[in-house]
């Protein structure tokens, strides 16, 4: 086990980073004297890398996405709910077919993006619609969603001939090495927005994760904070579809938090280690 003091010192590193470094960056404020300063020490190492744009795009969305995935990834796997991820982004993958369809030639800009939130979310309503009609296991309604939203996606990309004006690979697959300036941004927003939202609703997000009856003797809107949860988890997914993928969309927001388990005990140290990890 890694020593509390230790994640500590490593957290308070990272956070610094973090606001001194990658929010300059994902906002356009930081100073160019800085990227200056970087290439020419990237450069006295024997290596040019630090030198150009994409790779601090890359760097940074990187590292938001490790941020912002095991968060919400913390609360979904302690809920029993490790393929929420994979579902919503093949859900997303339904809505972007969609949108295609019916914004045929706008290419993947704004209409599709809103598609893809759209359905991640409605695919987010309907698995939590599912479990508390159905009193099915947290495992079932995810299998239905995540087969039949798939399945919708590939019967409408048939349907529409391929759809030429999109790179179905790259929602698939996604490209960190290609995140222009404006999806860097997105996902610093993102991001803050995520963790704020969770950093003011935490006790809550608590008990409906481990105890929803002491949610509700506790007075809690347990319905309304698990819709909250499963939206923050489709934004998030959405959000880093089309850097990592569908296909990779789940593993940001399981394998940081099954590998900081085994390094910590209690659930905010587990939070605040699967970030590190992330």
């Amino acid at each position: 086990m890694v020593s509390k003091r230790l994640r500590q010192i490593l957290l308070v590193v990272f956070g610094v980073a973090v606001l001194g470094l990658f929010v300059p960056i994902a906002f356009g404020i930081m100073p160019r004297v800085f990227f200056e300063a970087s290439c020419s020490a990237g450069r006295s190492f024997g290596t040019s890398i630090a030198c150009y744009g994409f790779v601090w795009n890359a760097l940074t969305t990187a590292v938001f996405i490790g941020i912002v995935g095991p968060v919400i990834g913390t609360y979904l796997v302690h809920r029993e709910m490790a393929l929420i991820g994979e579902t919503l982004a093949h859900a997303a993958f339904a809505g972007v077919a969609v949108g295609t369809l019916l914004f045929a030639g706008s290419g993947w800009g704004t209409p599709l993006l809103l598609s893809a939130l759209v359905a991640g979310i409605v695919g987010a309503l309907a698995v939590q619609f599912l479990a508390d009609r159905t009193g099915s296991y947290g495992d079932v309604p995810i299998a239905i969603m995540l087969t039949g939203s798939f399945a919708l996606g590939t019967l409408v990309i048939s349907l529409g001939g391929g759809f030429a004006t999109v790179d179905i690979n790259s929602i698939l697959f996604g490209s960190i090495a290609t995140v222009g300036g404006g999806s860097v941004l997105l996902m610093a927003v993102l991001s803050i927005a995520v963790v704020g939202t969770v950093a003011l609703t935490y006790k809550p997000l608590l008990y409906i994760t481990f105890d929803e009856e002491a949610a509700r003797v506790a007075r809690f809107n347990v319905s309304a904070y698990n819709t909250l949860l499963i939206v923050l988890t489709a934004m998030v997914v959405v959000g880093s579809m089309q850097i990592l993928g569908v296909i990779l969309v789940a593993a940001m927001l399981v394998v940081p938090v099954a590998a900081a388990a085994q390094l910590t005990n209690g659930f905010r140290d587990s939070l605040f280690a699967a970030v590190l990890v992330g």
